[in-house]
């Protein structure tokens, strides 16, 4: 049980700051919101007064040298007496190197099926940690300078947001099936982008009109995974926030959140908000319909080729089987043969992939991924250099680990398409 907690850990600590959305943030006097917000719209400290409760507010941009600056700037001319950050505890682990990759072991988070976890949390960084190359910070830099910037001055530190794994797995499960391949597009998308943004773009980002342009598209896009990256990380922050101790507090947070999380604020302070944020931590139970895809595609397979065998005999029912093996299994050979896998793990694969699509328990991805790994087993290196091989294309096929769940994650698309394509074939050919 306690290596299964560690392998979840290990999943979770390496997006960096990978989930953490950029954009504006605004300057807010005391009882004069709505109004200071339309003035000071290009400012990124909000000051909030509750009483004799003071609530400083430092929006940033994760991955830009001048809001290292300003949060440094804050903490000296504030002098709290907390300081709450947007960082959660294994993502902080991860950024301060206290928490290292040797421990990772691939094999049992592809038996654990976290290996889309995984991957969904590497290609999340690289991207921040790319732009972060290009300008010489490193993502998330200014919620450990805040971190740090504390400790020199003695002043207590709450990590405040919510375990990126959490966050991730609620946006996979409350996406239906089309905002899942959706997300899995612009994932795969992430890896190959050559994007490069300049100091003024970075800024440019922490402006309010930018930031409504990014979460207007966002939401368009993938508005249940907007909900849950955003809008939720918003209330959950707000009210970590809100619970802290302290009655002089910086809060520094990334400058997309701001705006959400004071409408928040306000309602906590006004005692008509939840300071219960439980339910943001529960992953949604699978629909019924979710759980028994699994059974209920074999079982339609099984059923066409019984169908089959009763009106047109043998040959043509055997026929039709081996065209479902070749569609099934060669499309998932070529996923395997696209990630570069080694010869006999494509072999394999082929064979592999109309057996396991036939079977609830065990994927192709699985099966695909484990080869891969015996045959170029991952080494001390490739965990040493995770983050860095992770920023690029080669990196991620040289990195051994990486290589191993591109493998998974093409063998699986290939299968899943070959699934999709293979039943029309199957219902066209028994009926006919």
């Amino acid at each position: 049980m306690k290596k299964a907690e560690n392998q979840d850990q290990q999943v979770s600590n390496e997006t960096g700051s990978g989930v953490a959305a950029v954009g504006g943030a605004h300057a807010v006097e005391p009882g004069q919101q709505s109004a200071a917000h339309a003035r000071n719209s290009r400012e990124t400290v909000t000051r909030l007064c509750y009483g004799d409760r003071e609530i400083i507010v430092v929006g940033t941009a994760h991955v830009s040298r001048s809001s290292v600056e300003e949060v440094e700037r804050v903490i000296a001319e504030e002098t709290p007496d907390r300081v709450c950050v947007e960082i959660d505890r294994g993502r902080y682990e991860s950024v301060t190197g206290s928490s290292g990759w040797k421990n990772l072991d691939i094999y049992e988070v592809l038996r654990r099926k976290k290996g889309f976890l995984l991957l969904g949390n590497l290609v999340l960084a690289s991207f921040q940690r790319r732009v972060g190359q290009q300008l010489g910070v490193r993502p998330g830099e200014e919620m450990i300078e805040a971190v740090r910037a504390a400790e020199r001055a003695g002043v207590p530190v709450s990590l405040c947001d919510r375990e990126v794994q959490t966050t991730l797995r609620r946006a996979w499960a409350k996406s239906g099936f089309w905002g899942k391949n959706k997300m899995l597009a612009a994932l795969l998308g992430s890896i190959f982008s050559r994007e490069k943004l300049s100091d003024e773009d970075i800024e440019e980002m922490k402006q309010g009109t930018s930031l409504d342009n990014m979460l207007q598209e966002l939401s368009a896009y993938l508005p249940r995974a907007k909900e849950v990256l955003i809008d939720e990380r918003d209330r959950y922050l707000a009210t970590r926030i809100w619970q802290a101790d302290g009655s002089r507090i910086v809060a520094v947070v990334g400058a997309g959140h701001v705006s959400g999380m004071l409408a928040h604020l306000e309602e906590l302070a006004a005692g008509r908000g939840n300071e219960d944020v439980s339910d943001l931590e529960v992953i949604p139970a699978r629909t019924r319909i979710s759980k028994g895809i699994p059974y209920i595609i074999p079982a339609i397979i099984v059923g066409l080729l019984v169908v089959g065998f009763f009106r047109s005999g043998w040959d043509a029912t055997r026929d039709t089987l081996l065209i479902w093996i070749a569609v099934n299994g060669g499309l998932s050979a070529i996923g395997a043969l696209i990630a570069l896998a080694h010869p006999l793990t494509v072999l394999v694969t082929f064979l592999a992939a109309p057996v396991t699509s036939m079977n609830p328990w065990i994927g192709v991805g699985f099966v695909s991924g484990f080869l891969e790994a015996l045959f170029k087993k991952p080494r001390v290196s490739d965990f040493e250099n995770l983050q860095d091989d992770a920023t690029s294309v080669r990196g991620f096929f040289r990195n051994r680990i990486t290589h191993v769940l591109l493998v998974f994650f093409f063998a699986t698309l290939g299968s899943v398409a070959g699934t999709f394509i293979g039943l029309p074939v199957l219902t066209r050919l028994l009926a006919g």
